[in-house]
């Protein structure tokens, strides 16, 4: 098992320095991680950091609420990929998929994968505020509209990942999808919990430590 092709070395803190992003791309090119994951601001260093290597960037979109609106959720993903983004990591509408407007998160969901055509596209979940009956419905809307990933978590919900949510989340969309996890995980041994189950990518900003231990 190649554990550092799994993870997506993160960085996403409110107080990110232009310094800092440079830092974690000169980790990512060490460790020879899967991808970078920043805000949509630095899309454009991370591209020029990670230049003519093996290191994917993905930027997140509507982050971390999900509650931004669809047009301004296009607008930005369209804005990532313009500016070098190979992957775009969108937290749907908590409240709307709470509230049943279920066509309405699908079609989000929708318009933004067909902006970034054949770029990633993973839908975060912020699993901590579904029930399991929202989620099951998260994940079939997910396949409806066309996302090739889904994700547990933004890591910053009041709980990240979970065996149980992964459980779930895999007996729904199957190989249909593949799954990322993401938040809390900062160990080898959690790491390793979940691509067991099934996960196809890890989010976290302890890749080093995963990795060296």
């Amino acid at each position: 098992m190649q554990l550092n092709r799994y993870i997506d070395h993160t960085l996403l803190k409110a107080n990110t320095t232009v310094g800092d992003i440079k830092k974690l791309c000169s980790e990512a090119k060490k460790y020879n991680f899967y991808a970078v994951c920043v805000s949509s601001y630095y899309v454009t260093l991370a591209k020029t950091e990670l230049r003519n290597r093996d290191v994917q960037v993905a930027s997140v979109i509507g982050f971390p609420l999900g509650s931004t609106s669809s047009a301004i959720k296009v607008f930005e993903a369209n804005e990532c990929v313009n500016q070098g983004a190979d992957e775009i990591d969108m937290v749907l509408n908590i409240g709307l998929l709470k509230s049943g407007y279920h066509n309405i998160v699908e079609d989000e969901i929708k318009s933004v994968k067909k902006t970034i055509e054949n770029k990633i596209l993973k839908v975060i979940f912020e699993n901590c505020y579904l029930t399991d009956e929202e989620k099951k419905i998260a994940c079939k809307l997910s396949i409806n509209a066309g996302a090739d990933y889904i994700k547990t978590s933004t890591g910053f919900g009041s709980t990240g990942a979970t065996v149980e949510d992964v459980i779930l989340m895999k007996k729904e969309v199957g190989n249909s999808l593949k799954i990322k996890a993401s938040g809390g995980i900062r160990n080898i041994e959690t790491a390793k919990k979940f691509i067991d189950l099934g996960v196809s990518r890890i989010g976290t900003s302890s890749g080093i430590h995963i990795v060296s231990h």
